[in-house]
């Protein structure tokens, strides 16, 4: 199976269960959102995947084969993370004509061209880059890397607009050029909105959903009007969090959308994600 498998891991800390019996799967030729709060367990998954932890159980299957301290899946995945992995006293030419030598499958002329859209010196040390150029040249690496699976940990991570708006790009173009699986764990849920097809969206060590976007922004959606109004038209259905200012009410539904009452001035608009993803999570889930 062409997929990354996550089957029935669990990953602890002391007393703190980081990821408490998870299963799910990213499959193949897909852009994914995987999405959760500060503490979720999505970076101790990400760091099982790539291999820099160990599950206490379960197991992690890339195209079939255990991920766990196994060389024949170093070709297939990379993991952009914050973290600074990197010499940082080696200039950027330097670490790109490394990576050149330990990965078959990396550009090496597509990383320069790649440097230099983003004006990226090459020529100086990491520990010399701001913050925003040594995520630069960490999205330059990835991209630049013809893996089947690859993820973005935060990847814009102190990017300006200019520079975001042209990862994403880069990103769409690269996908698009050839079918591989690209991960985006991220805070900033709208901006990938239009990019991601399907999200994984894990909260308190459990996965709460598993769903294409188009399917989840069709559930979604808002009525809004007096607060006893507003009750009325919500019986039975599955809300999953509401805001109140003074008579008024917002109340935010997942189900098939139902229209009110002809003579009722009660308002429906549509849920963007970001919205959704705050309400599903804000009280551990629904």
């Amino acid at each position: 199976m062409n997929a990354i498998q996550i089957k029935n891991v669990t990953k602890r800390y002391g007393g703190v269960t980081a990821l408490d019996n998870v299963s799910f799967s990213f499959s193949h030729g897909k852009i994914y959102g995987f999405l959760g709060r500060n503490g979720a367990g999505k970076s101790t998954l990400i760091n099982l995947i790539a291999n820099r932890i160990f599950a206490d159980q379960g197991e992690i299957l890339i195209d079939g084969l255990p991920a766990r301290e196994n060389m024949d899946v170093h070709e297939k995945i990379f993991c952009m993370s914050e973290m600074d992995l990197y010499d940082t006293s080696l200039k950027i030419r330097d670490h790109f004509k490394w990576i050149n030598r330990f990965y078959d499958s990396f550009d090496l002329e597509k990383a320069f061209r790649i440097a230099e859209q983003f004006h990226l010196d090459t020529g100086k040390k990491f520990k010399a880059l701001s913050k925003g150029y040594q995520s630069i040249f960490k999205l330059t690496v990835a991209l630049a890397l013809k893996v089947p699976y690859v993820i973005f940990d935060e990847p814009v991570l102190g990017l300006d607009a200019n520079h975001r708006e042209l990862f994403y790009d880069l990103l769409l173009s690269d996908y698009e050029s050839g079918e591989r699986t690209i991960i985006i764990a991220t805070h900033l849920i709208e901006e990938v909105a239009n990019l991601i097809e399907e999200v994984v969206l894990i909260d308190q060590g459990k996965v709460l959903l598993q769903e294409s976007v188009d399917d989840l922004l069709e559930q979604g959606y808002c009525v809004s009007g007096l607060a006893s109004e507003v009750d009325s038209y919500c019986q039975g259905k599955n809300v999953i969090g509401c805001d109140e200012l003074g008579g008024l009410k917002l109340a935010y539904i997942l189900g098939e959308k139902t229209l009110p009452p002809q003579d009722s001035r009660l308002q429906l608009t549509a849920m963007n994600l970001q919205k959704l993803f705050v309400k599903l999570t804000e009280k551990g889930g629904n």
